[in-house]
């Protein structure tokens, strides 16, 4: 994969010190003080460019990409989301929910509506909106992106926002589909949490059945 050059890579992710949202700054620092070996910082998107499929996550789990710098690694929703990305193709290697395992994205890129961990795991809609430049920057990077995942209703929203889409438009519903101009497709979808699988909200069928259906847009 052709790594982006400074500028591209400077639109895509904040620095490791970005100080934009005070609230986030502030549990940053206060997770560093009692896991001072943890990742603490904003997560940078994982896998290629190149890829027609993006997924968008909330936040970074704060055990999770939060202390492992991987999206969706090291907590249940990453578990979930990278068995079925190994199912589907969209993965290779093994999955053991650490940044240094060796598994690698397929045609697939994952990254989040914001890209600090937040208090319960809740952000604002402040802190969603100031962190759209780097959602929209990804969107101007994938040249061949096809197919967008949202996972949960604010992953939804940030990615019609970050597009000057009009949300009341285009409302979310677990395996909607909506287009989103430039030929690309959003395909939404329960997020992959703990609670909404020990709930049944969303089962292992039902996510697998929304990746089918992103196969069957891509062409098999």
């Amino acid at each position: 994969m052709k790594s982006p050059d400074a500028s591209v890579a400077a639109a895509l992710a904040p620095p490791l010190d970005c100080g934009l949202c005070p609230r986030l700054v502030a549990y940053r620092a206060a997770n560093h003080r009692k896991e001072p070996s943890w990742h603490n910082a904003p997560v940078a998107s994982f896998g290629p460019l190149e890829a027609d499929l993006l997924i968008v996550g909330l936040a970074p789990g704060r055990r999770g990409a939060n202390r492992t710098a991987r999206p969706f690694t090291g907590d249940f929703a990453g578990d979930l989301l990278y068995a079925t990305l190994l199912t589907h193709g969209f993965a290779t290697g093994s999955y053991a929910a650490r940044a240094d395992d060796g598994l690698e994205l397929r045609n697939c890129r994952i990254t989040n509506a914001v890209r600090c961990v937040p208090p319960e795991n809740k952000p604002t809609g402040t802190e969603a909106a100031t962190c759209r430049p780097f959602l929209r920057a990804e969107f101007d990077a994938m040249e061949r992106l096809s197919v967008v995942l949202a996972l949960g209703t604010i992953a939804h929203q940030a990615v019609l926002a970050a597009l000057g889409r009009v949300r009341a438009a285009q409302r979310f519903g677990h395996g909607a589909t909506h287009e989103i101009g430039a030929g690309r497709r959003l395909v939404d979808s329960y997020h992959c949490s703990r609670l909404n699988t020990n709930t049944g909200r969303l089962t292992e069928a039902m996510f697998h059945a929304i990746f089918d259906k992103i196969r069957a847009h891509l062409g098999g």
